[in-house]
């Protein structure tokens, strides 16, 4: 790097309360480098020490030991114990915590009710209820605070990171660099976030020089750079789902074979040239190459609607069938585009579409959260880890916040199986069983993944985004 210090503008820099549950990518992107977890995540289902330097799991298969690592100081020069991991885990479960857009008490949900002891200070335990094979994927996701400033949060922010909070004003927070920090050093020594909410202007700045990174700018704003010798432009096929989750609870979306017949009647890549302009690549199921299960020769449904019309008929629409579809005006921002292709392609199979939208986000998702959607809702689906995608969308069993009434015993079973099943490789076996059943039964409308795209200075030619989407400071 070239550089004493980077300048970043995206659409917010506001932190907010580190525990809480959240896929903001802005939000993600400082807290990382702020915060670290006990673990990491590797490549899918595998994982890399962090302030855990090792962990082990007992015969009974609910024992959890996680070996602290030695002489790591939190930002205010307070070394890190077992006791810090404790405290830290007590506050990020407490269901009072609250959470955005409906994701409150997300981590209660699963080790809510497990006991954090430290039996001694480099040593934390945790003993769950159930047998808990993909818990590492939660601790992935919770950074560690000390115990005696966690009643700050969120006015201050003390973390392990390779970088500390400095100043804050509006629209701007300053990260600097941790010169204590315990393993590799951060890339600069001070690093500038703007908050710039347009993606055009952010793009612009880039161009201007005002700033390093443009971040999470939209494709049409990339084409400002192609001719650019002072700025290039980075992208990443992510993680993020756009979906339209269906009521299989009641409704004509009950039958298999209307959901199949939905998908097959909707013609996905011309829904991404149109809607997405190419930035989106097609789902095949309910996960992306990011996730662990993930199925690569499962096929995704083409593009057939005589094969639509023929499954309608079967399951005794062959007159037709009205179905309404919920629409949230932003997150994703297209779903209305997405809707009116949608009701144009489903005419063409005897399917007539009423699309009904929702100005208020938050109160869209505690829609879906109640399970009062009517036959299909736009939503999407976030988590890196498939045991909470499974758990809070997928299972019967568990009726989590975001399940629309899906059932297969087959899916479940196997979903409880897979938590019993501690040898990676077969736990993966395990899950690309369930993407394919689930791909096949259809509780979903599989549309696509976004494509992210960084405009950056030419000098940071070498430098890319993690594979998570959030900006890489540290190495």
């Amino acid at each position: 790097m070239k550089f004493d210090y980077l300048r970043v503008a995206q659409s917010s820099v506001d932190i907010g309360d580190p525990h809480i549950c959240s896929d903001s990518l802005n939000r993600n992107s400082i807290i990382n480098a702020v915060y670290e977890p006990l673990i990491k995540r590797g490549k899918p289902g595998y994982f890399i020490p962090l302030l855990a330097q090792s962990w082990s799991i007992e015969p009974d298969g609910l024992t959890w030991l996680f070996r602290i690592r030695d002489k790591v100081q939190f930002h205010n020069g307070k070394s890190l114990t077992a006791r810090d991991v404790v405290a830290s885990m007590k506050r990020i479960v407490d269901p009072s915590l609250g959470g955005a857009f409906g994701t409150q008490g997300v981590y209660a949900s699963y080790i809510g009710d497990a006991a954090f002891s430290a039996p001694r200070p480099d040593t934390f335990q945790i003993k769950t209820n159930e047998p808990m094979a993909d818990l590492l994927d939660l601790l992935s996701e919770m950074p560690i605070a000390p115990e005696d400033e966690l009643d700050k949060l969120p006015n201050e922010y003390i973390g392990t990171g390779p970088y500390l909070v400095g100043s804050r004003r509006r629209g701007e927070l300053v990260l600097e660099r941790n010169r204590r920090y315990w393993g590799k050093t951060g890339f600069v020594d001070e690093v500038s976030f703007l908050e710039v909410s347009d993606s055009k202007a952010r793009s612009e700045m880039v161009l201007d020089r005002d700033v390093n990174i443009g971040a999470l700018i939209g494709i049409k704003d990339t084409g400002l750079h192609r001719d650019s010798d002072r700025t290039l432009v980075k992208s990443l096929e992510s993680s993020l789902c756009i979906i339209f989750m269906m009521n299989s609870q009641k409704g004509a979306c009950k039958d298999k074979r209307v959901r199949q017949a939905l998908n097959y009647g909707l013609d996905i890549a011309e829904v991404i040239k149109k809607v997405k302009h190419e930035a989106a690549t097609r789902l095949n199921g309910y996960l992306t190459p990011h996730h662990f299960g993930y199925n690569p020769d499962t096929k995704p449904y083409p593009y057939d609607p005589d094969h639509a019309k023929s499954l309608l008929a079967e399951a005794g629409y062959a007159d037709g069938l009205k179905l309404t579809i919920d629409l949230p005006t932003r997150m994703p921002d297209e779903a209305l585009e997405l809707g009116e292709m949608m009701k144009t392609y489903y005419a063409k199979i005897g399917v007539d579409v009423d699309l009904v939208s929702y100005s208020d986000r938050p109160g869209y998702a505690e829609m879906v959260r109640a399970k009062k959607i009517h036959d299909l809702c736009c939503f999407d689906s976030s988590p890196l880890s498939t045991f909470r995608v499974l758990r809070e969308k997928i299972h019967s069993g568990f009726k989590g916040p975001w399940w629309e009434g899906y059932s297969n015993p087959e899916v479940d079973r196997l979903i409880n199986e897979a938590q019993k099943t501690f040898e990676t490789e077969k736990r993966e076996k395990i899950y690309q069983q369930v993407f394919q059943l689930i791909r096949d039964d259809a509780p979903w409308l599989f549309l696509y993944r976004l494509t992210y795209y960084w405009a950056v200075s030419k000098e940071l030619r070498d430098w890319r985004p993690a594979s998570t989407g959030l900006l890489k400071l540290a190495e």
